[in-house]
This record gives C-alpha cells, sequence and structure tokens, in this order.
C-alpha cells in the first residue's frame, strides 16, 4: 500500500497532536551514536578532524610501538587508518591533508635524518588516499542527488494528500450540506486561489478574509484573527479579522505552545497539560513547503459541539491548502511577470525542479505535442491531457487569433512537465502515447496530425524553456 491510500486510510480523528510528539520515547543510543559518526559540513569541524585524527593515530603510535610510531617498518601500516577514515568521511582534500600530517609527524619525530625517508611507505599510503577519496567523492555526490530527489517526492506526496483529503472533504460536505451550503467547497477554494495569484501585495488581506470567510462557513467559527509571522515573532495588527476581536495576546501559552511544536493546538491540551490559562481556543500556524511559519490562525470563539476532531482536521486541510497556494504563487512569480498565461502550478513545478537541478544535478523533460485539431475527435487534447502521470503538470495552449484559412489546419499544443525524468523517460512517454493512439484509433501518431518536442530541463532556466514552449506553439 502506497503512503497516499495510507493516509487516505486514516480516521478523521487521528490527528497527531504536540502532546503526542511530545510524549514519544527518547532517541536510542544508535541514533546518537549514529549523528556523531555522520560526516558534518561546517568547515572548521573538518579542519579539526584532519589535524586531529592524524595526531590521534601517531600518538598512540609512539605508546604502543615508540621505537616506530608511524609503523613505518612494520608488517602492516596502522598510521594510515586516519587519513584513509578521513578520505572516507571527506575526499580526497581531507585525506591528503591528513596524509600531510603524518609526513609533518615523521619529520618532528627525526628531526636528524638519522633514517632514511620510507619513500614507499609515503607513496603507498598516498595512493591508497587518493583512490579511497575519490571513491567517497563519488558517493557522496549520488548520495546527496539522491537525498535531493526524495525531499522533493516528500514534498509532492505531502501536497497531494493535501488534495487527497480536500477532495474528500468537500465531496462529504456536498452530500451533507448541499441545501444549506450553497456553495461547494471547490467554488470556495478556487475564488481562494484567484485571490491569491492576484497582486500580491493589496491581496494579502483579502485572501485572509477570504479564509477566515471559508472556515466559518465550513467550521462554525464565530470570532478569529490570522496574523503573519516575520523574524518568528507574531504581528499584533492582524491581516484578516471574522467577529469582534480582541487585541493579540502575545504571551498566550496557546500561541507558544503552536509555535514551538509548529502544530495546531487548541484549549483541550492546554487543560490537560495543565498550562495557565489562555483565552483562545485554537491556535493553529501556516507553513509553507520549506517548513516555515509565515502565519497564525487564532480562534477565540466557536460553538462548543464544534470542537472536535473533524472540526480540526478541517481546520488543518484548508490551512494547508491556503499555504500551498501561497508557496505557489511566490514560486511561480519569476515567470508569471513574464509569462502570464503559463499556469501558476506549471511555471511553480518548473522553479523547484530547476532548484533539484542545480543542486544535484538531476534533469527534468518537457514534451509539447503539436496535437491537430479535427472534427471527428474535438477532445484529443483532453484525452492526451488525462494520460500524464501524477507527477507531471501540464499547460494546455491554444494559439490565439482567428481561425486558419481551410488549407491550413489549426493547431491546440499540450505541454507535459515531467518531474526527475530525462530524455529515455520523454522518449517512453511520447511510446506509451503511441500504443493507446494505436489501440484507440488504429494510427500512429503522425497520423493522427500529433507531433512531439522533447526540452530538458538541463542548462537553461526556466524562464529559457517557457519561452522555447511558447517558440512552438505560436512558430
Amino acid at each position: 500500500m502506497s503512503p497516499l491510500d495510507l493516509a487516505a486510510s486514516r480516521p478523521p480523528g487521528a490527528l497527531q497532536t504536540p502532546r503526542d510528539a511530545r510524549t514519544e520515547a527518547p532517541a536510542p543510543s544508535w541514533r546518537v551514536l549514529g549523528r556523531l559518526t555522520s560526516p558534518t559540513t561546517k568547515p572548521w569541524a573538518i579542519i579539526g578532524e584532519t589535524v586531529v585524527l592524524p595526531l590521534i593515530a601517531v600518538s598512540l603510535g609512539i605508546l604502543l610501538h615508540p621505537q616506530d610510531p608511524l609503523w613505518s617498518h612494520s608488517s602492516f601500516p596502522w598510521a594510515w587508518f586516519a587519513p584513509v577514515v578521513l578520505a572516507l568521511r571527506y575526499g580526497p582534500l581531507a585525506g591528503i591533508g591528513g596524509a600531510g600530517m603524518l609526513l609533518l609527524a615523521w619529520l618532528l619525530l627525526n628531526p636528524g635524518g638519522q633514517t632514511a625517508f620510507p619513500k614507499l611507505f609515503f607513496l603507498g599510503g598516498l595512493i591508497l588516499v587518493m583512490v579511497i577519496g575519490e571513491f567517497a567523492s563519488l558517493w557522496l555526490a549520488r548520495t546527496r542527488r539522491a537525498e535531493a530527489v526524495q525531499r522533493y517526492l516528500d514534498q509532492r506526496l505531502e501536497f497531494l494528500t493535501h488534495q487527497h483529503y480536500l477532495l474528500r472533504l468537500s465531496h462529504d460536505r456536498l452530500e451533507q450540506e448541499l441545501i444549506s451550503h450553497p456553495m461547494a467547497m471547490r467554488d470556495a477554494l478556487g475564488n481562494m486561489r484567484k485571490l491569491v495569484t492576484a497582486d500580491q501585495h493589496e491581496s494579502d488581506h483579502l485572501c485572509a478574509n477570504a479564509l477566515l470567510r471559508l472556515l466559518a462557513q465550513y467550521c462554525q467559527l464565530e470570532i478569529a484573527t490570522l496574523h503573519r509571522i516575520a523574524d518568528g515573532k507574531v504581528e499584533t495588527a492582524p491581516l484578516g479579522t471574522l467577529g469582534e476581536h480582541t487585541p493579540l495576546s502575545a504571551d498566550d501559552p496557546l500561541i507558544a505552545h503552536a509555535l514551538e511544536t509548529g502544530q495546531l493546538c487548541h484549549i483541550s491540551q492546554s487543560i490537560a497539560e495543565h498550562d495557565s490559562h489562555s483565552r483562545y481556543l485554537i491556535a493553529a500556524p501556516l507553513t509553507n513547503l520549506n517548513g516555515e511559519h509565515f502565519g497564525l490562525l487564532l480562534v477565540e470563539r466557536l460553538p462548543f459541539f464544534s470542537l472536535q476532531d473533524e472540526t480540526l482536521q478541517t481546520i488543518n486541510l484548508l490551512l494547508g491548502y491556503y499555504a500551498d497556494s501561497l508557496s505557489v504563487q511566490s514560486l511561480a512569480e519569476p515567470i508569471r511577470s513574464r509569462f502570464p498565461d503559463c499556469p501558476p502550478e506549471f511555471a511553480f513545478e518548473l522553479q523547484r525542479l530547476w532548484h533539484i537541478r542545480q543542486i544535484s544535478e538531476v534533469v527534468s523533460a518537457v514534451v509539447v505535442l503539436k496535437i491537430r485539431r479535427q472534427a471527428s475527435a474535438p477532445d484529443l487534447a483532453c484525452q492526451i491531457q488525462r494520460q500524464k502521470r501524477a507527477l507531471d503538470e501540464n499547460w494546455r495552449i491554444t494559439p490565439d487569433g482567428d481561425e486558419p484559412p481551410e488549407s491550413a489546419p489549426a493547431y491546440d499544443f499540450l505541454a507535459t512537465l515531467m518531474p526527475i525524468s530525462g530524455a529515455s523517460a520523454a522518449e517512453g512517454y511520447l511510446n506509451r502515447l503511441e500504443f493507446w493512439m494505436h489501440q484507440r484509433s488504429g494510427k500512429t501518431l503522425a497520423e493522427q496530425g500529433i507531433f512531439g518536442h522533447i526540452l530538458l530541463l538541463n542548462k537553461e532556466p526556466p524562464l529559457a524553456i517557457v519561452q522555447k514552449i511558447l517558440d512552438i506553439a505560436h512558430a
């Protein structure tokens, strides 16, 4: 079962509260040891290890084998373990630095040069360290690349989980409260997203008030405020208000608890943990895709029977959708400001994948399909659009202008962004479409008037890729 299916099978009341997180068992000793032995990224720590480990090896040699501390004339060169360990942890440069420390130690232990310099001892050790360091550098790069890809997939899974829960909640609410709520949740979320995609400087208050109205409609909030968080502090002036609220109480224990845990907190937790009295019922931070808090929802009043797990879950999901929308808008703004017709989701994914390309050299692909309009299959572009994978993003382009003459057929264009996929994956997508078209009509893509172009998000930035897509569409 996939993680998304596991998330979907979770009952509505199964919310992880900060109390659950605080009562978890302490980390076992092997995890602490793992953190101590894992490589660091701090330059001063690397330099310290490069100096200290060879000194420890030499000190042990002086203690255990004083006549030959470096074991240069022994059956095994035990002192070279220190440069080898450094090369394995940090690459060839650190290993060579450790070898230099051993050379310096030999010169200090033999100031008069009474013994001949062990050339083969140091030459063989240096070659060994360089080979091991090159091997370690290769696998460190692969590990960083895999970690970057995994972080991206985790973010996409969380985003898709939010969408799945919202779809299920919208369906349930539509069935149960269609008469009392003439506007479906999907319409309300669509209106809120339109506000988010407007001019950000002018629409912050509009978006906040729209979110509070939506929460009041589906969660029965009566008095609530939404505040911006800047530099880890909650701003006093609210972005949006609902009802007759009171001024912000910045030292409220529920606010401190929510900011500390980064999760939704409610009054029953405060009572159970014997905290001082709070005048808020719910405090929920708004967290973007990078885990940064940029907003805080404070609820002062709602009906007694509404303070339940289903209501808390709905608040969490709506806040997550709002936070995701703001993240999409901020990252997509450089592309949207120049190409306003580009969908925010497409521009957002393009920017994130370019960041993945820069830090981990993982290539993504964009497949642009030129689809001839046909009277026998007017929805062909829509059918192809439904063939995309779960992680892909589509941008359907219909060139503007007058209808072409009869001798020149009209075309639609469909750009499909394929994350973490190279040219081979794009070719596989075209082959899959070819097989689907052959099963559907017995014809090839070319015979149906469908032609593909593959663009790689490799060396050119997102703006250049979007310009190429539009050049293909308007050629």
